[in-house]
């Protein structure tokens, strides 16, 4: 990642009214508040990409109120680098705005070699947000998760690391990310145990990846517990940007890890093109609808975006703006799901 020195962004002033481009929820029944729109960090943030384009990213979205910026360890590529040049942009940009944001991090996936690099123990998990929090020149993190359920660890080895690292200062906050009902119930009643609330669950969800119905909603809902949904526009499947099949310069066309051929098969297109529709008669783009869809259900608190320039935050914001849909709209849109 490079910043472009013989043009400079001038420096840094937010915008006078950002909270009043932005809607907030309160995450389960916590006091914490989470826009209604955050902004990941997975993407476009490594050392492959163009740091100039990054602030400007980061600077968009706190003018548009999105004060919440998610990261995790292994987030580049290479690991590590998205927090790295996260934390050259706060130094640059946020330090005097360092109490208006809302700042997480994640443990769980490969990090680095060796056993103790990867799932869930209490060694993998204070190491690793150690490491972040230096990566990005933090004293803590607000919301500290583990990334996902680990088969062969004790959970309460990994939630009284998450306990450990609240009561060392480290984190303000826990969460957990694609755990099922079941275990986030189980989750949830350790830490209630330790004394440390579970404060919220990442899954992944869209409307074409509706797993979190099947249980853990209500779960999160009984509770308690946020939500914050990611891949809400399923790797741009849910935008007009396959409507007429792959661009070339698409990231599915150049890396078929997140969104291959398979997942554009002409049925799931044609469904697509259908709910394209009916979020043009609601005066909403695809992915604004997409987003909205996930916000009508007041137990999500937040839908989690990754953009590439800093224009496509503004149109994903603007979904706030109409998070109602009529019975006829909703009806249609459940036919065209199979749900």
């Amino acid at each position: 990642m490079h910043i472009n020195d013989h043009n400079p962004l001038p420096s840094y002033l937010p915008a006078a009214d950002r909270y009043d481009q932005m809607k907030y929820r309160n995450c389960g029944k916590s006091g914490l508040k989470l826009p209604e729109i955050s902004l990941g960090l997975w993407h476009n943030f490594g050392h492959n990409a163009d740091l100039t384009l990054g602030r400007k990213i980061l600077r968009r979205a706190f003018d548009l109120g999105i004060c919440h910026f998610d990261l995790a360890n292994n987030y580049g590529p290479p690991f590590g680098s998205a927090e790295e040049n996260f934390g050259r942009i706060l130094q640059k940009d946020f330090l005097p705005y360092r109490d208006e944001l809302l700042i997480s991090s994640k443990a769980g996936w490969d990090m680095w070699p060796g056993p103790y690099g990867n799932f869930g123990s209490r060694k993998y998990l204070i190491a690793s947000c150690d490491q972040s929090l230096k990566r990005m020149g933090l004293d803590y993190v607000d919301v500290f998760y583990h990334h996902r359920p680990d088969p062969n660890t004790p959970m309460e080895e990994t939630m009284g690391a998450l306990d450990q690292l609240v009561r060392q200062g480290k984190a303000l906050y826990v969460g957990i990310s694609q755990y099922n009902a079941e275990d986030t119930a189980k989750a949830y009643g350790i830490l209630k145990s330790l004394g440390t609330p579970l404060l919220i669950h990442q899954p992944r969800y869209s409307m074409l990846d509706r797993w979190v119905e099947n249980g853990l909603m209500d779960i999160l809902g009984e509770k308690g517990v946020g939500s914050i949904a990611f891949s809400p526009l399923e790797q741009g499947m849910l935008t007009d940007k396959y409507l007429k099949g792959i661009p070339a310069d698409s990231r599915a066309a150049k890396d078929g890890r997140y969104l291959n051929a398979g997942k554009l098969a002409p049925e799931k297109l044609e469904m697509v093109s259908r709910l394209n529709d009916i979020a043009l008669e609601r005066g909403q783009t695809l992915a604004q609808m997409a987003i909205a869809w996930l916000l009508k259900d007041p137990r999500i608190t937040s839908v989690l975006v990754g953009v590439s320039k800093p224009e496509q935050l503004d149109d994903n914001v603007t979904a706030i703006k109409n998070t109602e849909f009529s019975i006829e709209e909703a009806s249609q849109i459940k036919t065209i799901l199979g749900a």
